[in-house]
């Protein structure tokens, strides 16, 4: 018999504590454990899709998301990924505009849904959270403006060494310092903003420049301070 779904409780959720939520008082979380509707994804699936309108917030409790926009030619343009502990639709649902990107799920995740009105009666009576909110929002705008940037300046190397090295320490390593999850070629270019056909080139350039390793569909770095330096970060 398949054992049944426990949803995650909101005052033991580690998830919770790392993110803005960690300001709510114990009556705030006790109405969130109440009101929260929280499902399991799996591999491939939708959360929301671009061009919907929010009806509220979601939190990660486990698993990883990748949120896109999809181009006239259906190709898909990577604009962050989420795991554990991170809110997505919040930019959407304040500003009252529809998604600016569809959420689909990279690894099996557990997601909890807080309605808008919970939401925003959190957000007018916790200025902490308020606080953490604006923090929250001015970052995603600095990102977003390093992004465009980027992409307007950086040679595709660099973008695909600063991916790379992204996705190292988003996913983490193996035992053997294999990133954690096997993440497409095709993902690879959509976060990068290249064709897929160049990002296997570039990631054979960087197996000859013994950068990296490739097994399989997985991506070893085994020279970190050769990757920084092909992305320009220094310390």
């Amino acid at each position: 018999m398949k054992p049944q779904f426990q949803q995650p409780v909101c005052d033991e959720c580690r998830s919770r504590l790392g993110n803005i939520f960690c300001t709510l008082t114990s009556a705030q979380v006790s109405e969130m454990d109440s009101e929260k509707n929280c499902s399991i994804y799996k591999k491939g699936q939708i959360i929301f899709n671009e061009g919907n309108k929010p009806a509220g917030v979601y939190c990660v409790n486990k698993g990883k998301i990748k949120i896109f926009q999809t181009g006239e030619e259906g190709k898909e343009q990577i604009l962050r990924l989420a795991k554990e502990g991170d809110i997505l639709g919040y930019r959407s649902l304040i500003s009252g505009e529809v998604y600016a990107g569809t959420a689909a799920v990279l690894e099996d995740a557990t997601v909890c849904f807080i309605p808008k009105r919970t939401f925003f009666d959190f957000l007018n009576t916790n200025a902490r959270l308020s606080t953490q909110m604006m923090q929250l929002l001015s970052h995603d705008l600095k990102k977003a403006e390093e992004r465009l940037t980027g992409l307007a300046q950086k040679p595709v190397r660099e973008r695909m060494a600063e991916a790379l090295l992204m996705l190292q320490e988003f996913f983490g390593t193996d035992k053997n310092g294999i990133i954690s999850t096997v993440i497409s070629r095709e993902d690879i270019a959509n976060i990068v903003g290249i064709a897929t056909e160049t990002a296997i080139r570039i990631l054979s350039e960087f197996k000859n420049e013994n950068l990296i390793e490739l097994i399989g569909k997985r991506i070893k770095v085994i020279n970190q301070q050769g990757l920084l330096k092909t992305a320009h970060i220094f310390d």
